[in-house]
């Protein structure tokens, strides 16, 4: 067989020293560092990805698959050998099947139809190396690494440089200062374990360093801008959506001036849309049986003592930089209630409403939002309820309630978030629970205030549960639909019960009377 060039291919590619270039050059010292860039690029991997590693004999190729490979599966002692004879490896992985193939020998794309190689990567991690022998038969995007050796006179160790081309350029920019962050939060040695993420496009990792800390890594790469939908503006625009992780770190910091138990914040990178956050805990607000009745009083109790508070309207992320609390203004909570004809009515009740119908329903829910327009408004965390409630029973008082996902909070209501906490839309509260903290809830605003208008504010809360709810079936809806997660339809029927229930509140008549013409068995549920 003919031996492989010595041909590293460094002089083409540009050293990257500007953050928003998808190239990284690293300097790896010795095995080690080797190791721990591999253990890296591992966390970073997807199924379907594609690693391509370039550069001489000697330089590395093999030793970076092999400790990738091993991390992926799991087993830094698996037998992991060259394919330079078999051309292909195929391994188990932990997320996926890992491919290590070795191009140097093959003649063209057609020697790898042959072998099967489109049934092997679909679904698998891919690495490469040799590429260049069949590059046509790679995904435009990927990871593309090359490595050089570097000459004991200048220090000796490697040179690691990785370029991301396609999709994967944003995917190396984000590991970079990533990697960044670690290092200078001290948490580079951190074990990294994905978390269940919530319905959203963020993503959530659990760090734990070698000494049993953990942190919580936060991956909110900026919102892009949707289609325009009305007005020339986006859904995510017109529903006051936070676009990047700015409204967290202010709505973090303000909770955290107020004594409440928001989480730390160890390391940011605000452009990138990187956080390592406090880990609250595994604890919860419910348990087998649904609610824990003391903790959320405690929940409810915390809403009381924020909504007699004065609140500002703008907070500081950092030096210069400060986040403007957008109003839950009518578009808002216009535009989320059109979800409700756009996806739950038109795809679980297979109907698509006239434009006389829309304009009803819209009109309907215009007049009706009046009370909660211009009464009280406050913080609006917009999505407490038990899944992002975390309980601390170390700490004291109201302080014993973790506080998470606040990033889209508004000015608004303050019903709504008693509302978001005791019509909890992915867990059962017994309605006797409900009153007793509603209850509850107005006898400590009261005790604050004795201006406190008991008659306005459980109109506006029956009125924000209806506006929730109906929201709440376009999105469930829509999630089963567009994104494929059938499992929320199984918190349907308590939200149409929920629905049903508020449209009995007198206010709500009209809302009422257009529930009963275009969905009667909806409406009749109460």
């Amino acid at each position: 067989m003919a031996s492989k060039p010595a041909d590293s291919g460094l002089s083409a590619l540009p050293p990257g020293p500007d953050p928003h270039v998808p190239v990284w050059e690293l300097t790896l010292a010795d095995e080690e560092a080797t190791l721990d860039l591999a253990r890296f690029i591992a966390d970073e991997l997807r199924p379907g990805d594609v690693v391509t590693l370039s550069g001489g004999l000697g330089a590395g190729k093999t030793t970076l698959a092999r400790a990738v490979i091993r991390a992926l599966a799991g087993d830094s002692q698996m037998e992991v050998p060259s394919p330079t004879y078999t051309l292909m490896q195929i391994y188990d992985g932990l997320r996926c099947p890992v491919v290590h193939a070795d191009f140097y020998r093959i003649a063209g794309p057609g020697e790898l139809l042959e072998m099967g190689w489109e049934e092997a990567t679909e679904s698998a991690i891919t690495l490469v190396e040799w590429p260049d022998r069949a590059e046509e038969a790679l995904a435009r995007s990927r990871l593309e690494i090359t490595l050089d050796m570097i000459p004991p006179e200048q220090g000796g160790g490697r040179v690691a440089i990785m370029v991301g081309t396609g999709a994967f350029g944003e995917r190396v920019t984000r590991a970079r200062a990533l990697k960044a962050m670690l290092l200078r939060t001290g948490w580079d040695q951190a074990e990294r374990t994905p978390m269940t993420g919530d319905a959203s496009s963020r993503a959530y990792e659990r760090l734990t360093r070698p000494d049993g800390a953990t942190a919580i890594l936060m991956i909110s790469p900026r919102r892009p801008d949707g289609p325009p939908i009305r007005m020339g503006r986006s859904y995510s625009d017109l529903a006051r959506l936070a676009e990047s992780v700015h409204a967290f770190v202010a709505m973090d910091r303000g909770l955290r001036a107020l004594n409440f138990s928001a989480p730390k914040i160890h390391g940011e990178d605000l452009e990138i849309g990187l956080l390592l956050i406090e880990d609250l805990g595994p604890g919860s607000a419910v348990d087998a049986n649904g609610p824990i009745p003391e903790r959320y009083a405690e929940a409810a109790a915390l809403l009381a003592k924020l909504h007699q508070t004065p609140l500002p309207h703008v907070l500081p992320v950092g030096d210069d930089l400060e986040h403007v609390i957008p109003p839950y203004d009518a578009q808002a909570m216009l535009i989320e209630v059109e979800l409700f004809l756009d996806w739950y009515l038109k795809y679980r009740i297979g109907m698509t409403p006239s434009g006389a119908a829309r304009s009803e329903f819209l009109n309907a829910w215009a007049d009706a939002l009046e009370p909660a327009l211009y009464g009280p408004q406050s913080w609006v965390l917009r999505d407490y309820h038990s899944p992002n409630l975390i309980w601390l029973p170390e700490r004291e008082g109201l302080a014993r309630v973790g506080l998470i996902d606040f990033q889209d909070a508004v000015i608004g209501p303050p019903a709504y978030d008693l509302v978001s906490l005791l019509q909890d839309a992915r867990i059962e509260v017994p309605a006797s629970l409900e009153i007793r903290l509603l209850s509850q809830y107005c006898k400590l605003r009261r005790e604050a205030d004795e201006n406190f208008d008991l008659p306005g504010f459980t109109k506006v809360y029956a009125l924000m549960g209806a506006q929730r709810a109906t929201k709440i079936l376009g999105i469930f809806t829509r999630l089963d639909i567009r994104d494929g997660k059938p499992g929320y339809l199984d918190h349907i029927p308590r939200i149409e019960a929920y629905l049903a229930r508020n449209l009995e509140h007198p206010a709500l008549g009209r809302l009422r009377g257009w529930f009963e013409t275009h969905a009667p068995d909806l409406a009749q549920q109460g």
